[in-house]
Parts: C-alpha cells; structure tokens; sequence
C-alpha cells in the first residue's frame, strides 16, 4: 500500500435537508480521481464524522470503498475519545473494505504521553488495519510529542503520521522520525510544501476537495524536491489556502462545492455554512484564479 503524496480529506456532502447526499459524494471522488489525488480520507480530517449516525457513517465509507474500486487507497477515520470505541471503530472500517484508519489523538480528555502511547497500541494490535497517527493540538487538546512518535513507529501496524502542527520546529523533528516502513504526511496547508521539501512524503489536505490538479502539482514537485517549481505551485495556491481561512474546516471549504457542481455548501449543526459576504467572494475570485491559470497552463 503506497500512501503518499497528495491526499484529500474529503468534506461529506449533505442535501439542503440535511441528508447525507451521496450522488454528490460520488462526483466528488470522481473529480478528485480524475485531478489526480493519490488517497483519500472519508470521514477523518474535516472533523464531520461527528455528525454522521453510526449507519450514516457505514454507508459513506462502503460507497467510497466501492466506488474507488481500488484505484486509490481509501484511509477511514477512526478515532474516538476512548479506546475501545476507537479499536471497534477500526474493525469497522476494516470490515467495510478500508485500507488503513487514520487516529487521531484522542480529543477533550488531554490523555499523558504515556496514555497516548499505550491508545495507539491498543488501535494497532487490535484494530486490523495499518494505523496513521493524526496530531492537531488545535482540535484535540494534546499533542503527541516525536519522543512518543518514535517509540509508536516500532509498532509494525503504525505505517505513519499526520502532523498538522506547521511550525518550522515540529516540521524538522517529525522529518527525522521519516525511515522506509514509516511515513510523515503533513496536515497543514499553508506549511504543506516546506513539510515535503524536508522529508514529508505527501499531504492529508483539506484545500484538495476544490483544486486536486493544482494539488497534485504542488505534491510532485515538493516531494521531488524542485524548490523552484514547488514555489510556483505554492504561491499560486496561496491566496486560495488563505480564503479558507475564514472560517473553521470544513465550512470554508464546502462552500466552494457548488460553483464546482459537487454538493451543496451546507454542512450540519453545529457547524453552518459561510455566509454571503467578502470572504466568500474571496474564495470565489481564488478558485477563478486557479481555473485560470489551469486553463493557460
């Protein structure tokens, strides 16, 4: 299994009711396929998996199995709070055909390193899938320190890392922890082609859901290690990382799925959509950009 490179953490459409859509799913992960994404994350990084019912949740990631029909690996998110729950969420995924779990640290209850150390194991032994570790301190309250990392990469079902701390410091010391059976993928846009250009194999993006191709640019070069041409492709996306800015993940970036025709902007309480105003025609003005450079290139 080769993951790597770029990566989407895929938003979960909703009709205007509020139902899971998956027709629009399906258009989504086509388009990502025909861009050129390389993996994809249902359920895992835009933090929607905590709106989905348990049945909800098992038909997204059955419908992205089946529909990737092999293609691309498909990571599922997994984690939970609590052990147990995390470890049956893994068999879960497991049975419904996922690739590998991506486990994120687990959130609101601040676990000590030696309880994160002992969680993870607990995944990787007992889950039946390979484990992506997924560290954002900013979501989750803790943070798995690369002391902790080191140790859990021994582990032969923990195959790698989602960093999405993008301080220059972190990037270095997860960078260091990167050997042949065990991956660093960055979760951080704005700092995604620095993390490559030091050692990074690829990126877990949530700014993939609009611009795969772009991405995907991006990606090659940083991970072949062109300076040159990676900067290019980061300047270029820049304005549009930016736009996402304005509001938490995924509220953002959903609201450029429907100029793309892949969904409603719509997300579920109690997240809700971005409003009309300047930081939406500024989202819309970037991806035009970007369509239009695609277009000269």
């Amino acid at each position: 299994m080769n993951i790597r490179g770029s990566i989407c953490a895929l938003v979960t459409p909703f009709s205007s009711d509020g139902a899971l859509d998956l027709a629009a799913f399906g258009r989504l992960l086509d388009f990502q396929i025909a861009g050129g994404t390389q993996a994809v994350v249902v359920a895992g990084s835009t933090g929607e998996a905590h709106m989905l019912e348990h049945d909800e949740y098992d038909r997204l990631l059955a419908f992205a199995v089946e529909h990737v029909a092999r293609r691309i690996p498909v990571i599922a998110g997994t984690g939970e709070a609590g052990t147990a729950k995390t470890v049956a969420a893994t068999k879960r995924a497991r049975e419904l055909g996922a690739d590998a779990a991506l486990v994120v640290a687990p959130y609101y209850v601040r676990p000590t390193q030696e309880g994160l150390r002992r969680h993870f194991t607990e995944v990787a032994e007992h889950g039946g899938l390979p484990v992506l570790l997924y560290n954002v301190p900013t979501r989750t309250g803790c943070d798995i320190a690369p002391e902790t990392t080191a140790i859990l990469r021994d582990h032969p079902a923990i195959v790698g890392i989602k960093e999405a701390r993008g301080d220059a410091e972190r990037i270095r010391r997860t960078a260091e922890l990167v050997r042949s059976d065990f991956v660093y993928l960055s979760g951080d846009d704005a700092s995604a082609a620095e993390a490559m250009l030091a050692g990074a194999a690829g990126t877990i993006s949530v700014v993939v859901n609009l611009v795969p191709r772009a991405f995907r640019a991006l990606c090659d070069a940083a991970t072949a290690g062109d300076r040159a041409a990676a900067a290019r492709c980061h300047a270029a996306l820049d304005p549009l990382v930016q736009a996402l800015n304005c509001a938490p993940n995924p509220i953002a970036v959903k609201a450029g799925l429907p100029d793309l025709g892949l969904g409603t902007a719509a997300p579920r309480l109690p997240l809700v959509e971005l409003e009309h105003g300047p930081a939406r025609e500024q989202l819309r003005k970037a991806l035009a950009t970007l369509a239009s450079l695609a277009d000269a290139a």
